[in-house]
């Protein structure tokens, strides 16, 4: 996912934009000179879906079995497809006016659908996923500079080595999350993409490498006590909802939307399965939750890993942008708070102490938050909108995945906890 730059300085709710999904990514008439063409919205829908959590798909996939964890993975890559035009419908059927929506948002979306309620819960789901990704950030780059520059163990998870590496960051954040504007941080988007598709390519050649020469024992099924930990790190990978409206507000084609959205989460898809597989046909039972830091300390490897550790240490503000503007709506009237934002970077930061396991956190944010914005809040705006319009098939299906939505966020998230306080830290 990448930067982009954009002239009022929101953010997303996707893992890498400059676009808020609780304020208007455009304004209310764009000038069509300015709309985006197919091949630009499949090459958006791209950057703002796949990020860091393509790289525990590899340990998900050990969990699972690589069968049962490429069909969770399409499962969700199709009901996630589904959600995202349930959202675009209930845009169009509320707000069109001459071709250009004025709800441009998730967040509008909500107000628009269920009040001052809908966009409270709409808001809440945003600040938990947005410091839920950074919290993940900080999981990430700890855990890996840990791996390449070892220091002294310390029982205590506030002096291990990982939480050494986050007090170290802590200072730089304050800083770079008190900046008001993050224009300045825009011109990291070519960078950003160029880190995680390089990271993508290493890591699927090692992988290929180390498979032919030494094909380790798998496993196809794992069972179904660890499926839902699948569904969670899946649905956290493919987490993008929140950029769904602004990215249809601002294509040319709107009748080809849905055709190039299906498209782009095709590729995703099919790129995350190669991914997940091939990083776990060549680890087998020894896959890391950082399938990077599998490669060994090469020159290559290390270059890649460090790349990823800045991209995301430059990301973080970034993604906790949507969490002050909603926050500071909250409790300051939209005005400027920089202890506000100190404290809330505080609190990440020590979460991410707490945390041993880069995709167990995976796993829990995505059954928690991710499933309530991804399946069920896009089902539920879509049946209060068109109600018995639907006919009964389109009713059962918004309801029942409303009810596989909240079931599997308790049960997800329930499962996801109990792995996380049972996990070590990996060594």
């Amino acid at each position: 996912m990448g930067f982009e730059s954009t002239n009022n300085d929101e953010a997303s709710s996707s893992s890498y934009g400059l676009v808020d999904p609780t304020s208007p990514l455009l304004p209310p008439h764009p000038s069509a000179a300015r709309l985006s063409s197919q091949p630009k919205t499949f090459a958006n829908v791209f950057i703002a879906i796949v990020g860091s959590g393509v790289l525990g798909l590899p340990y998900t996939f050990m969990r699972t079995g690589w069968a049962a964890g490429a069909l969770l993975l399409a499962a969700v890559a199709a009901l996630t497809f589904h959600c995202m035009l349930l959202l675009v419908r209930t845009r169009r059927r509320l707000d069109l006016d001459d071709g250009f929506s004025k709800i441009a948002s998730f967040g509008d979306l909500g107000l628009a659908v269920a009040g001052p309620s809908g966009r409270a819960v709409v808001d809440a789901m945003i600040v938990l996923s947005q410091a839920g990704f950074c919290v993940g950030y900080l999981i990430f780059i700890s855990n890996t500079l840990a791996y390449l520059f070892h220091l002294p163990s310390n029982p205590s998870p506030f002096l291990a080595p990982k939480a050494l590496y986050i007090w170290a960051m802590l200072p730089f954040q304050l800083g770079l999350n008190s900046i008001k504007t993050l224009t300045l941080l825009a011109p990291l988007s070519i960078f950003a993409d160029v880190v995680d598709l390089g990271a993508m390519a290493v890591v699927l050649g090692e992988d290929l490498a180390v498979f032919l020469s030494h094909p380790p024992p798998l496993r196809a099924f794992a069972g179904p006590s660890v499926l839902l930990y699948g569904v969670g790190v899946a649905v956290y990978a493919f987490e993008g909802i929140g950029m769904v409206l602004p990215l249809e507000a601002e294509a040319a084609d709107k009748a080809k939307f849905g055709r190039t959205l299906g498209l782009s989460m095709f590729l995703i898809a099919l790129i995350y399965g190669l991914f997940g597989v091939l990083g776990y046909l060549a680890f087998g039972d020894d896959t890391r939750d950082i399938i990077t830091t599998n490669l060994g300390t090469g020159v290559v490897t290390v270059l890649v890993q460090l790349g990823l550790c800045i991209n995301l240490f430059f990301t973080f503000p970034v993604m906790m942008n949507p969490v002050y503007e909603v926050v500071e709506r909250w409790f300051c009237g939209k005005r400027y708070c920089f202890w506000l934002r100190w404290l809330l970077v505080a609190a990440v930061s020590m979460s991410a102490m707490l945390v041993p396991n880069f995709a167990d956190f995976l796993s829990l944010v995505g059954s928690s938050v991710c499933v309530v914005l991804g399946f069920v809040l896009p089902a539920a705006f879509h049946l209060k909108v068109f109600g018995m319009e639907l006919g009964w098939c389109a009713v059962a299906a918004d309801v029942g995945i409303v009810l596989l939505g909240v079931a599997l966020a308790v049960a997800g998230t329930v499962s996801s906890l109990q792995q996380i306080l049972t996990s070590k830290e990996v060594s």
